[in-house]
């Protein structure tokens, strides 16, 4: 007997009897699937007795493979998930887009369309579809097995026989928790008596789009995920008697937080399982490892007080150590010379991208940035007031050529340009020279002339309230508190994406418009204005040590 139908029977709800006679059934299957493919999938008479607490459905089941609480949670504690944010919403929404081109790969494809809520409908229908021989395609087919539920994205009928089952991502590869989203489906379809060929449908990031109508076979990569879901398959009962368990009873799992808590998406429930830390808690040391931690909790510290001296640390770490310990700053010999490194005039400069799934200009591949937005501050000598200049695309034209003539003509060719975070700006940059090679050379010039004020606080610098991070979010409130994004319409570089894409794709009225455009000018206006005033707080405390 082969791999597959191994697989085919093992998971399904029969007697010891069908077990006994898998070989003789495998002859029977091949005239059921031939003359009565009504029999290929369960019928809304077999959902009878149904407990929605321990019903799982595919996603009920990720959950609970990246945590055993989440699950907990999502079934009997909903309330306290925190509201989904807008960059989960476009997320979201990005994902049903790729979803929806990605079944134009399947032409002649049906959907079952029937109400999501409506489950016995959706059941029926499906059934109807894979009985029906003259369907090729079915989008959003529903099967239900020992109180499993799943949806699948795309199932092809193979023209010998059996399905290909299809699972649709937005991602650019194979993630390590995409196998067992595709098992557990394959799990559900096996039992529902179909014979499945799974694979996995994602984004293929060196497709170029020339700007006319997407080559969908070069778009999508469809990789074959068997011996991937092959090797879940043993474990998969274990894993759903598992979650029920957990579900059945009356508290939830004890589960402390760590990395599964972000991996593979952040978890409604972060907030609650994870409070605020204290300005010294041992995890708001810089770039500090599980391991480290690991240790540390071993000794039963949490406060960076508590650290030892000769426990090992980076050298950063250290610092980060000696500030909180110390309650006070400190500023490295070594600020004095970075910062006088910089020759004037000085360009403060800060870029604004999105970046889509599905390109959307000539020369773009997926999730390439498209820089819509540059705030510049210039300042010609250490005494000059800084003066500030801007660029914001306002339509969905390509805003490349205009983003990058506007500002050559305020970048200048001479002195420095400093940035906080010089691989962003640099990537940027390299990207517009590929996309329009006449002007590469302007820009290789551009390149050579950054400087980065980051790697200067990085290296000379920290604060107990930078709490482990050097972004110019937490940086800025530390070091000039005046200065803040606190109650700002946008108040970082995802919200600033999403507000453009609202502003130029949306259904929203001129006033909301407006806006939009205020906020977006305004964020942008004040991170090149940090820098000026970062850089002029630097060059005080390394002249004067405070």
């Amino acid at each position: 007997m082969g791999a597959g139908t191994r697989r085919l029977f093992g998971k399904a709800s029969v007697t010891r009897q069908l077990q006994r006679t898998l070989t003789g059934w495998r002859i029977t299957w091949r005239i059921l699937r031939r003359f009565t493919p009504s029999l290929l999938v369960f019928t809304p008479s077999m959902l009878s007795n149904d407990h929605s607490a321990l019903r799982l459905s595919k996603s009920r089941f990720m959950a609970g493979v990246q945590c055993l609480k989440r699950l907990y949670f999502q079934v009997h504690h909903p309330e306290l998930a925190a509201q989904p944010d807008e960059t989960a919403l476009a997320s979201l929404r990005q994902g049903q887009e790729v979803g929806e081109l990605a079944r134009e790969a399947f032409p002649g494809g049906v959907l079952v369309n029937a109400d999501k809520l409506n489950l016995p409908e959706a059941v029926e229908r499906t059934s109807q579809l894979v009985a029906d021989g003259e369907v090729k395609t079915i989008f959003e087919g529903t099967f239900k097995q020992d109180d499993i539920v799943v949806r699948t994205d795309i199932l092809a009928r193979k023209p010998r026989g059996g399905w290909r089952l299809v699972e649709v991502k937005a991602s650019t590869d194979i993630k390590a928790h995409h196998p067992s989203d595709v098992a557990i489906q394959q799990y559900v379809l096996n039992a529902s008596l179909l014979e499945i060929e799974p694979s996995l449908m994602h984004v293929n990031r060196g497709y170029v789009y020339d700007g006319r109508e997407y080559d969908l076979e070069m778009l999508f990569t469809i990789r074959d995920m068997g011996s991937e879901v092959e090797k879940l398959q043993a474990k998969l009962p274990e894993m759903i008697r598992q979650q029920r368990v957990v579900l059945s009873r009356p508290d939830p799992p004890e589960i402390a937080p760590g990395r599964h808590c972000e991996d593979p998406i952040r978890c409604e429930f972060y907030d609650h399982c994870n409070p605020e830390l204290p300005d010294d808690h041992v995890q708001l040391l810089p770039a500090i490892s599980a391991t480290r931690l690991n240790q540390l909790a071993a000794r039963g510290i949490t406060s960076i007080h508590e650290i030892p001296a000769d426990f090992p640390l980076s050298t950063r770490q250290r610092r980060a150590c000696h500030c909180v310990q110390t309650a006070a700053p400190w500023f490295d010999e070594g600020l004095k010379e970075a910062i006088g490194q910089l020759e004037y005039p000085l360009r403060f400069m800060d870029f604004e991208t999105v970046n889509p799934a599905l390109p959307r200009f000539p020369g773009m591949r997926p999730y390439d940035p498209i820089p819509f937005q540059w705030s510049v501050h210039t300042r010609e000598t250490a005494d000059d007031p800084p003066e500030h200049h801007e660029f914001l695309a306002e339509d969905e034209s390509d805003p490349r050529l205009l983003f990058l003539n506007s500002l050559l003509g305020i970048i200048g060719r001479d002195g420095h340009i400093v940035v906080y975070n010089r691989t962003f700006e640099y990537q940027r940059l390299e990207e517009l020279a590929r996309w329009i090679p006449e002007y590469a050379g302007r820009i290789g010039q551009i390149q050579a002339r950054l400087w980065d004020l980051l790697e200067a606080v990085k290296k000379n610098v920290y604060h107990p309230r930078f709490r482990g991070s050097f972004s110019l979010k937490r940086v800025l409130p530390a070091l000039i508190p005046e200065l803040t994004y606190d109650r700002m319409c946008v108040a970082d570089g995802e919200e600033a994406g999403l507000a453009w894409e609202k502003m130029i794709r949306g259904q929203v009225s001129e006033q909301e418009k407006a806006r939009l455009r205020k906020a977006l000018l305004d964020y942008c206006s004040l991170d090149t204005l940090a820098m000026v005033r970062l850089l002029d707080y630097l060059t005080n405390a390394a002249t004067t040590g405070t």
